[in-house]
Protein backbone atom coordinates (compact mmCIF):
# COMPACT_ATOMS: atom_id res chain seq x y z
CA UNK A 1 0.00 0.00 0.00
CA UNK A 2 1.46 3.37 -1.01
CA UNK A 3 1.24 6.65 0.90
CA UNK A 4 -1.87 7.96 -0.85
CA UNK A 5 -3.76 4.69 -0.38
CA UNK A 6 -2.73 4.56 3.28
CA UNK A 7 -3.94 8.11 3.89
CA UNK A 8 -7.30 7.35 2.24
CA UNK A 9 -7.75 4.15 4.24
CA UNK A 10 -6.89 5.79 7.56
CA UNK A 11 -9.17 8.75 6.87
CA UNK A 12 -12.04 6.32 6.37
CA UNK A 13 -11.28 3.80 9.12
CA UNK A 14 -9.44 5.44 12.05
CA UNK A 15 -10.57 7.76 14.81
CA UNK A 16 -9.27 11.22 13.79
CA UNK A 17 -6.80 11.70 16.63
CA UNK A 18 -3.57 12.43 14.71
CA UNK A 19 -2.44 15.06 12.23
CA UNK A 20 0.31 12.94 10.67
CA UNK A 21 3.18 14.06 8.49
CA UNK A 22 2.75 12.79 4.93
CA UNK A 23 5.49 10.18 5.20
CA UNK A 24 5.10 6.39 5.07
CA UNK A 25 8.01 4.70 6.82
CA UNK A 26 8.83 1.15 5.83
CA UNK A 27 12.08 0.26 7.60
CA UNK A 28 14.77 1.53 9.94
CA UNK A 29 18.33 0.75 10.94
CA UNK A 30 20.54 2.52 13.44
CA UNK A 31 19.79 6.26 13.48
CA UNK A 32 18.03 6.18 10.10
CA UNK A 33 14.55 5.52 8.73
CA UNK A 34 13.50 4.95 5.10
CA UNK A 35 10.16 5.86 3.59
CA UNK A 36 8.13 4.14 0.87
CA UNK A 37 10.01 6.05 -1.85
CA UNK A 38 13.41 4.97 -0.55
CA UNK A 39 14.28 8.36 0.95
CA UNK A 40 16.48 8.19 4.06
CA UNK A 41 15.83 10.24 7.22
CA UNK A 42 18.11 10.98 10.16
CA UNK A 43 15.95 10.32 13.21
CA UNK A 44 16.38 12.95 15.93
CA UNK A 45 12.98 12.22 17.46
CA UNK A 46 13.30 8.44 18.01
CA UNK A 47 9.57 7.81 18.11
CA UNK A 48 9.16 10.55 20.77
CA UNK A 49 12.01 9.23 22.89
CA UNK A 50 11.17 5.54 22.51
CA UNK A 51 13.82 4.17 20.15
CA UNK A 52 16.78 5.07 22.37
CA UNK A 53 18.91 2.33 20.81
CA UNK A 54 17.91 3.36 17.30
CA UNK A 55 16.20 1.01 14.89
CA UNK A 56 16.74 -2.72 14.38
CA UNK A 57 19.37 -2.93 17.13
CA UNK A 58 20.96 -6.39 16.78
CA UNK A 59 20.87 -7.22 20.50
CA UNK A 60 17.18 -6.30 20.72
CA UNK A 61 16.37 -8.25 17.56
CA UNK A 62 18.09 -11.32 18.97
CA UNK A 63 16.07 -11.25 22.21
CA UNK A 64 12.83 -10.55 20.34
CA UNK A 65 13.26 -13.53 18.06
CA UNK A 66 14.30 -15.87 20.87
CA UNK A 67 11.56 -14.93 23.30
CA UNK A 68 8.79 -14.71 20.68
CA UNK A 69 9.54 -18.33 19.87
CA UNK A 70 9.26 -19.35 23.53
CA UNK A 71 6.54 -17.39 25.34
CA UNK A 72 4.78 -14.08 24.63
CA UNK A 73 1.95 -13.80 27.16
CA UNK A 74 0.68 -15.58 30.27
CA UNK A 75 -1.26 -12.86 32.20
CA UNK A 76 -0.33 -11.79 35.73
CA UNK A 77 -2.17 -14.73 37.26
CA UNK A 78 1.05 -16.73 36.89
CA UNK A 79 4.81 -16.27 37.24
CA UNK A 80 7.36 -15.96 34.47
CA UNK A 81 11.11 -15.60 34.70
CA UNK A 82 11.64 -11.96 33.72
CA UNK A 83 9.57 -9.60 35.90
CA UNK A 84 11.64 -10.05 39.04
CA UNK A 85 14.94 -9.66 37.17
CA UNK A 86 13.73 -6.49 35.47
CA UNK A 87 12.45 -5.10 38.77
CA UNK A 88 15.81 -5.87 40.40
CA UNK A 89 17.67 -3.88 37.76
CA UNK A 90 15.29 -0.91 37.90
CA UNK A 91 15.17 -0.69 41.68
CA UNK A 92 18.96 -0.85 41.87
CA UNK A 93 19.43 1.98 39.38
CA UNK A 94 16.68 4.15 40.90
CA UNK A 95 17.41 3.63 44.60
CA UNK A 96 13.83 2.48 45.15
CA UNK A 97 12.49 -0.89 46.31
CA UNK A 98 9.56 -2.17 44.27
CA UNK A 99 8.07 -2.06 40.77
CA UNK A 100 4.72 -2.39 39.08
CA UNK A 101 4.66 -3.04 35.32
CA UNK A 102 1.99 -1.80 32.91
CA UNK A 103 1.68 -0.93 29.22
CA UNK A 104 2.40 2.79 28.92
CA UNK A 105 3.45 5.97 30.62
CA UNK A 106 -0.06 7.22 31.26
CA UNK A 107 -0.97 3.88 32.89
CA UNK A 108 2.10 4.14 35.10
CA UNK A 109 1.01 7.64 36.15
CA UNK A 110 -2.53 6.43 36.87
CA UNK A 111 -1.05 3.75 39.11
CA UNK A 112 1.09 6.33 40.88
CA UNK A 113 -1.94 8.52 41.62
CA UNK A 114 -3.91 5.54 42.93
CA UNK A 115 -0.99 4.48 45.09
CA UNK A 116 -0.66 8.00 46.56
CA UNK A 117 -4.34 8.07 47.51
CA UNK A 118 -4.23 4.48 48.84
CA UNK A 119 -1.16 5.20 50.95
CA UNK A 120 -2.76 8.31 52.42
CA UNK A 121 -5.92 6.41 53.30
CA UNK A 122 -4.00 3.48 54.83
CA UNK A 123 -1.98 5.87 57.00
CA UNK A 124 -4.91 7.97 58.18
CA UNK A 125 -4.92 7.01 61.85
CA UNK A 126 -6.53 10.10 63.38
CA UNK A 127 -10.10 9.43 62.21
CA UNK A 128 -10.29 12.61 60.14
CA UNK A 129 -10.53 12.86 56.37
CA UNK A 130 -7.46 11.29 54.76
CA UNK A 131 -5.04 13.43 52.77
CA UNK A 132 -6.39 13.55 49.24
CA UNK A 133 -5.40 16.71 47.37
CA UNK A 134 -2.89 16.53 44.53
CA UNK A 135 -0.63 19.45 43.66
CA UNK A 136 0.53 19.38 40.05
CA UNK A 137 2.37 21.98 38.00
CA UNK A 138 1.15 24.42 35.41
CA UNK A 139 2.40 23.60 31.91
CA UNK A 140 2.79 19.91 32.81
CA UNK A 141 1.79 16.83 30.81
CA UNK A 142 1.28 13.38 32.32
CA UNK A 143 -0.80 11.51 29.75
CA UNK A 144 -4.25 11.25 28.19
CA UNK A 145 -6.22 9.02 30.57
CA UNK A 146 -8.53 10.71 33.08
CA UNK A 147 -6.26 10.85 36.12
CA UNK A 148 -3.27 11.86 34.02
CA UNK A 149 -5.32 14.56 32.29
CA UNK A 150 -6.55 15.83 35.64
CA UNK A 151 -2.95 16.47 36.70
CA UNK A 152 -1.92 17.94 33.33
CA UNK A 153 -1.59 21.71 33.58
CA UNK A 154 -2.44 22.58 29.99
CA UNK A 155 -5.99 23.57 29.15
CA UNK A 156 -5.85 22.41 25.53
CA UNK A 157 -5.60 18.81 26.73
CA UNK A 158 -7.99 19.10 29.68
CA UNK A 159 -10.90 21.24 28.52
CA UNK A 160 -12.56 18.84 26.04
CA UNK A 161 -13.04 16.26 28.81
CA UNK A 162 -14.04 18.18 31.93
CA UNK A 163 -15.10 17.50 34.60
CA UNK A 164 -12.06 15.45 35.51
CA UNK A 165 -10.69 13.93 38.73
CA UNK A 166 -11.45 16.28 41.65
CA UNK A 167 -8.93 17.46 44.21
CA UNK A 168 -6.20 18.69 41.84
CA UNK A 169 -4.66 22.15 42.11
CA UNK A 170 -1.94 23.64 39.94
CA UNK A 171 1.20 25.39 41.17
CA UNK A 172 3.06 27.89 38.99
CA UNK A 173 6.15 26.30 37.48
CA UNK A 174 9.25 26.81 39.64
CA UNK A 175 7.37 29.28 41.89
CA UNK A 176 8.47 28.55 45.46
CA UNK A 177 6.02 31.02 47.00
CA UNK A 178 3.07 29.49 45.18
CA UNK A 179 4.08 25.99 46.28
CA UNK A 180 4.32 27.10 49.91
CA UNK A 181 0.97 28.89 49.65
CA UNK A 182 -0.94 25.92 48.23
CA UNK A 183 0.67 23.15 50.26
CA UNK A 184 -1.11 22.12 53.46
CA UNK A 185 -2.02 19.05 55.48
CA UNK A 186 -4.68 17.92 53.00
CA UNK A 187 -2.12 17.28 50.25
CA UNK A 188 -1.36 13.62 49.66
CA UNK A 189 1.13 14.15 46.81
CA UNK A 190 3.12 16.71 44.84
CA UNK A 191 3.24 15.65 41.19
CA UNK A 192 5.86 16.88 38.74
CA UNK A 193 8.11 16.11 35.79
CA UNK A 194 11.84 16.52 36.37
CA UNK A 195 11.91 18.00 32.88
CA UNK A 196 8.60 19.06 31.37
CA UNK A 197 8.52 17.34 27.99
CA UNK A 198 5.36 18.25 26.09
CA UNK A 199 5.46 21.57 27.95
CA UNK A 200 8.59 22.59 26.06
CA UNK A 201 11.63 20.86 27.67
CA UNK A 202 11.68 22.87 30.91
CA UNK A 203 13.92 21.48 33.67
CA UNK A 204 12.58 21.84 37.19
CA UNK A 205 14.53 24.29 39.33
CA UNK A 206 16.78 22.77 42.00
CA UNK A 207 15.33 24.96 44.75
CA UNK A 208 11.77 24.12 43.75
CA UNK A 209 12.44 20.38 43.77
CA UNK A 210 14.25 20.65 47.08
CA UNK A 211 11.31 22.49 48.61
CA UNK A 212 8.82 19.95 47.25
CA UNK A 213 10.85 17.16 48.81
CA UNK A 214 11.11 18.97 52.17
CA UNK A 215 7.39 19.79 52.35
CA UNK A 216 6.27 16.27 51.50
CA UNK A 217 8.69 14.61 53.89
CA UNK A 218 7.64 16.88 56.73
CA UNK A 219 3.90 16.36 56.23
CA UNK A 220 3.83 12.69 55.26
CA UNK A 221 2.72 13.43 51.69
CA UNK A 222 4.43 11.78 48.72
CA UNK A 223 6.64 13.18 45.98
CA UNK A 224 5.62 11.72 42.60
CA UNK A 225 8.06 12.26 39.75
CA UNK A 226 7.17 11.59 36.12
CA UNK A 227 10.27 10.49 34.19
CA UNK A 228 8.39 8.91 31.31
CA UNK A 229 10.32 11.09 28.86
CA UNK A 230 13.38 12.12 30.87
CA UNK A 231 14.22 8.80 32.53
CA UNK A 232 16.25 5.73 31.59
CA UNK A 233 19.39 7.45 30.37
CA UNK A 234 17.93 10.35 28.39
CA UNK A 235 19.84 12.98 30.43
CA UNK A 236 23.08 11.01 30.86
CA UNK A 237 22.01 9.44 34.17
CA UNK A 238 19.55 6.63 34.73
CA UNK A 239 17.04 9.16 36.08
CA UNK A 240 16.96 12.93 35.71
CA UNK A 241 16.21 13.40 39.43
CA UNK A 242 19.68 12.00 40.13
CA UNK A 243 21.11 15.30 38.86
CA UNK A 244 19.38 16.99 41.81
CA UNK A 245 20.46 14.75 44.69
CA UNK A 246 16.95 13.84 45.82
CA UNK A 247 14.92 10.62 45.76
CA UNK A 248 11.16 10.52 45.10
CA UNK A 249 8.59 8.29 46.74
CA UNK A 250 7.27 7.16 43.36
CA UNK A 251 8.75 7.52 39.89
CA UNK A 252 7.09 6.58 36.61
CA UNK A 253 8.90 5.43 33.46
CA UNK A 254 8.03 4.12 30.00
CA UNK A 255 9.19 5.43 26.57
CA UNK A 256 12.47 3.51 25.85
CA UNK A 257 12.03 0.80 28.48
CA UNK A 258 11.22 -2.04 26.06
CA UNK A 259 12.93 -0.58 22.98
CA UNK A 260 9.70 0.08 21.09
CA UNK A 261 7.39 -2.47 22.69
CA UNK A 262 4.65 -1.14 25.03
CA UNK A 263 5.91 -1.26 28.61
CA UNK A 264 5.66 1.21 31.48
CA UNK A 265 6.45 0.97 35.17
CA UNK A 266 6.14 2.72 38.48
CA UNK A 267 8.89 2.36 41.06
CA UNK A 268 8.39 3.04 44.74
CA UNK A 269 9.61 2.36 48.26
CA UNK A 270 8.66 -0.49 50.57
CA UNK A 271 6.94 2.03 52.84
CA UNK A 272 4.67 3.39 50.11
CA UNK A 273 4.06 -0.04 48.58
CA UNK A 274 2.41 -1.05 51.87
CA UNK A 275 -0.63 0.94 50.73
CA UNK A 276 -1.45 -1.71 48.10
CA UNK A 277 -2.65 -5.30 48.41
CA UNK A 278 -3.82 -7.92 45.87
CA UNK A 279 -6.94 -6.87 44.01
CA UNK A 280 -6.48 -3.09 44.36
CA UNK A 281 -4.66 -2.62 41.06
CA UNK A 282 -3.68 -4.74 38.08
CA UNK A 283 -3.18 -5.18 34.36
CA UNK A 284 -3.75 -7.93 31.80
CA UNK A 285 -0.85 -7.26 29.47
CA UNK A 286 1.62 -5.28 31.57
CA UNK A 287 4.95 -6.92 32.31
CA UNK A 288 4.59 -9.88 29.97
CA UNK A 289 7.52 -12.18 29.23
CA UNK A 290 8.30 -10.70 25.80
CA UNK A 291 8.37 -7.05 26.86
CA UNK A 292 10.27 -7.76 30.07
CA UNK A 293 12.90 -9.86 28.30
CA UNK A 294 13.48 -7.04 25.81
CA UNK A 295 13.59 -4.44 28.60
CA UNK A 296 16.30 -6.38 30.42
CA UNK A 297 18.40 -6.33 27.27
CA UNK A 298 17.75 -2.61 26.82
CA UNK A 299 19.08 -1.95 30.33
CA UNK A 300 22.16 -4.07 29.61
CA UNK A 301 22.88 -1.92 26.57
CA UNK A 302 22.13 1.29 28.48
CA UNK A 303 24.87 0.60 31.03
CA UNK A 304 27.49 1.28 28.37
CA UNK A 305 25.83 4.37 26.89
CA UNK A 306 25.31 6.80 29.79
CA UNK A 307 28.70 8.46 29.44
CA UNK A 308 28.22 8.77 25.69
CA UNK A 309 24.80 10.41 26.16
CA UNK A 310 26.25 12.92 28.63
CA UNK A 311 29.18 13.76 26.33
CA UNK A 312 27.15 14.10 23.13
CA UNK A 313 24.49 16.04 25.01
CA UNK A 314 27.01 18.66 26.11
CA UNK A 315 28.33 18.98 22.57
CA UNK A 316 24.84 19.25 21.08
CA UNK A 317 23.85 21.86 23.67
CA UNK A 318 26.93 23.98 22.93
CA UNK A 319 26.20 23.88 19.20
CA UNK A 320 22.60 24.95 19.78
CA UNK A 321 23.85 27.79 21.95
CA UNK A 322 26.13 28.87 19.11
CA UNK A 323 23.11 28.98 16.82
CA UNK A 324 21.36 31.19 19.36
CA UNK A 325 24.14 33.74 19.07
CA UNK A 326 23.35 34.05 15.34
CA UNK A 327 19.56 34.23 15.26
CA UNK A 328 17.37 36.71 17.07
CA UNK A 329 14.40 34.35 16.71
CA UNK A 330 15.93 31.86 19.17
CA UNK A 331 14.63 32.85 22.58
CA UNK A 332 16.32 30.14 24.64
CA UNK A 333 18.19 26.84 24.51
CA UNK A 334 17.56 24.33 27.28
CA UNK A 335 17.49 20.73 28.41
CA UNK A 336 19.81 18.01 29.67
CA UNK A 337 21.71 15.23 27.93
CA UNK A 338 19.90 14.25 24.75
CA UNK A 339 16.63 15.90 25.77
CA UNK A 340 17.14 19.35 24.30
CA UNK A 341 15.14 22.18 22.79
CA UNK A 342 15.35 25.60 21.24
CA UNK A 343 12.44 27.99 21.72
CA UNK A 344 11.64 30.35 18.86
CA UNK A 345 9.69 33.58 18.98
CA UNK A 346 7.06 32.43 16.49
CA UNK A 347 4.91 29.32 16.10
CA UNK A 348 4.90 29.88 12.34
CA UNK A 349 8.70 29.88 12.19
CA UNK A 350 8.89 26.76 14.36
CA UNK A 351 6.44 24.97 12.09
CA UNK A 352 8.38 26.05 9.00
CA UNK A 353 11.69 24.85 10.43
CA UNK A 354 10.27 21.40 11.23
CA UNK A 355 8.90 21.18 7.68
CA UNK A 356 12.19 22.26 6.12
CA UNK A 357 14.17 19.70 8.12
CA UNK A 358 11.71 17.00 7.13
CA UNK A 359 12.27 17.96 3.52
CA UNK A 360 16.01 17.64 4.09
CA UNK A 361 15.56 14.17 5.58
CA UNK A 362 15.83 15.02 9.30
CA UNK A 363 13.15 14.23 11.88
CA UNK A 364 12.47 16.54 14.83
CA UNK A 365 9.17 17.88 16.11
CA UNK A 366 7.49 20.96 17.49
CA UNK A 367 5.94 21.03 20.95
CA UNK A 368 4.23 23.78 22.93
CA UNK A 369 3.80 25.70 19.64
CA UNK A 370 7.19 27.44 19.52
CA UNK A 371 9.64 24.80 20.78
CA UNK A 372 11.79 22.58 18.57
CA UNK A 373 12.36 19.33 20.45
CA UNK A 374 15.32 16.99 19.98
CA UNK A 375 15.15 13.42 21.35
CA UNK A 376 17.70 11.51 19.28
CA UNK A 377 18.73 7.90 19.84
CA UNK A 378 21.50 7.43 22.39
CA UNK A 379 23.75 5.95 19.68
CA UNK A 380 24.14 9.16 17.67
CA UNK A 381 27.63 10.45 16.87
CA UNK A 382 29.14 13.89 16.58
CA UNK A 383 28.70 13.83 12.80
CA UNK A 384 24.95 13.41 13.21
CA UNK A 385 24.75 16.42 15.53
CA UNK A 386 26.76 18.46 13.03
CA UNK A 387 24.36 17.48 10.24
CA UNK A 388 21.36 18.63 12.26
CA UNK A 389 23.05 21.91 13.23
CA UNK A 390 23.84 22.67 9.58
CA UNK A 391 20.24 21.93 8.61
CA UNK A 392 18.90 24.15 11.39
CA UNK A 393 21.23 26.94 10.30
CA UNK A 394 19.93 26.75 6.73
CA UNK A 395 16.31 26.61 7.84
CA UNK A 396 16.64 29.50 10.27
CA UNK A 397 18.42 31.64 7.68
CA UNK A 398 15.52 31.17 5.29
CA UNK A 399 12.80 31.89 7.86
CA UNK A 400 14.21 34.35 10.43
CA UNK A 401 16.40 37.39 10.91
CA UNK A 402 20.10 36.57 11.16
CA UNK A 403 21.67 38.55 14.02
CA UNK A 404 25.40 38.13 14.53
CA UNK A 405 27.73 40.23 16.70
CA UNK A 406 28.36 42.82 13.97
CA UNK A 407 24.63 43.30 13.44
CA UNK A 408 24.17 43.92 17.16
CA UNK A 409 26.86 46.59 17.06
CA UNK A 410 25.35 48.26 13.99
CA UNK A 411 21.99 48.32 15.71
CA UNK A 412 23.57 50.18 18.60
CA UNK A 413 22.80 47.44 21.13
CA UNK A 414 26.44 47.04 22.20
CA UNK A 415 29.63 49.02 21.83
CA UNK A 416 31.96 46.40 20.38
CA UNK A 417 31.92 43.07 18.52
CA UNK A 418 33.51 41.36 21.53
CA UNK A 419 30.73 42.56 23.82
CA UNK A 420 28.19 41.51 21.22
CA UNK A 421 29.63 38.03 21.03
CA UNK A 422 29.51 37.76 24.78
CA UNK A 423 25.88 38.86 24.89
CA UNK A 424 24.85 36.71 21.95
CA UNK A 425 26.35 33.67 23.61
CA UNK A 426 24.52 34.08 26.89
CA UNK A 427 21.69 31.58 27.19
CA UNK A 428 18.81 31.79 29.59
CA UNK A 429 16.14 29.16 30.16
CA UNK A 430 13.27 31.12 31.69
CA UNK A 431 10.33 29.42 33.34
CA UNK A 432 7.42 29.03 30.96
CA UNK A 433 4.84 31.76 31.00
CA UNK A 434 2.04 31.15 33.44
CA UNK A 435 -0.82 30.25 31.14
CA UNK A 436 -4.45 30.35 32.10
CA UNK A 437 -6.06 26.94 32.40
CA UNK A 438 -9.12 28.41 30.72
CA UNK A 439 -7.27 29.15 27.52
CA UNK A 440 -8.52 27.41 24.39
CA UNK A 441 -5.27 27.78 22.46
CA UNK A 442 -4.27 24.81 20.34
CA UNK A 443 -0.74 23.74 19.49
CA UNK A 444 1.02 20.90 17.73
CA UNK A 445 2.76 18.45 20.01
CA UNK A 446 3.42 14.92 18.93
Amino acid sequence: MNLSATIRAEKKLLLPTYDRQRVLFTRGRGVYLWDSTGKRYLDFLSGIGVNALGHAHPAIQKVLKRQAGKLIHTSNLFYHEYQAELAKRLTKSSGLDRAFFCNSGTEAWEGALKLARAFARANNSNGHKAKWRLLALENSFHGRTFGALATTGQAKYRNPFVPLLPGVNFVAFNDLSDLKRQFDGSVCAVCLETIQGEGGINPIGPEFLKLARELTQKSGALLLIDEIQSGLGRTGKYFAYQHYGIKPDIVTIAKPLAAGLPLGALLTTDRVASGMHPGMHGTTFGGGPLTCAVAIEFLRQLDGLLGHVAKLGKYFLSELQELQSKFASIQSVRGMGLMLAIELDSAEIAKAVVAQLLGQGILINRTHDTVLRFLPPYIIEKKHVDEVIRALDRALKSTTTHVGPDALVRAGDLRSPNAARSAAGRVRAPAPKRASLNSDSKGATT
